[in-house]
């Protein structure tokens, strides 16, 4: 049994639900997100979206659970929006952008050039003494979460003294160095 499905989903103010033809799509503030689904019925009611199934096969049950995940995500993204912050430890590691395009100096021979999608806005945090940080925003929480993992996964955190690109608050599983 899904308990996760049952919930119900609320819809806050100046967030508008529509489904149509097995596509669901929420505007807000934010923006819109679309997301197509099978499997499982939808319907939005009182200020509320309620994900139901119509039997209790395995193939159902998964899609109950996480449709309803994908709807509440869309909808806190187009009202609230997602955050991911990466950390840049080790020494001489930098990160700068110039609108769209984020330039990270990761240790090797060039600085890795990233194109950003338009819908991800970036901003770099560069205090003296402290970690660069690169904060990502946007209303698609799994294409926030796409772009962090493939900026983390150039230099990712090393096990001995943790150096690499990480995320704010990550903790890393250190290992010990030589014994004498």
């Amino acid at each position: 049994m899904s308990r996760i499905g049952n919930n119900p989903v609320a819809i806050p103010d100046g967030v508008t639900v529509e489904v149509k033809d097995n596509v669901i799509t929420v505007k807000g503030k934010l923006g819109e997100l679309t997301q197509e689904y099978s499997g499982i019925e939808i319907k939005v009611e009182e200020g509320n979206v309620l994900v139901t199934r119509s039997s209790d096969k395995n193939e159902q049950k998964a899609k109950h659970g996480l449709y309803r995940s994908l709807i509440n995500n869309m909808i806190k993204g187009v009202s609230k929006g997602w955050t991911k912050e990466l950390e840049l430890v080790g020494v001489g590691y930098r990160a700068s952008n110039q609108g769209q395009k984020l330039d990270l100096a990761l240790g090797f021979s060039h600085n890795i050039v990233l194109d950003l999608a338009p819908e991800v806005k970036v901003e770099t945090i560069s205090e003296k003494g402290k970690n660069p940080i690169v904060k990502l925003t946007s209303h698609d929480k799994q294409l926030v979460g796409q772009v962090a993992a493939k900026i983390r996964g150039f230099r990712k955190p090393e096990p001995y003294k943790g150096k690499g690109v990480k995320f704010v608050g990550e903790e890393l599983r250190r290992k010990a160095g030589k014994s004498a």
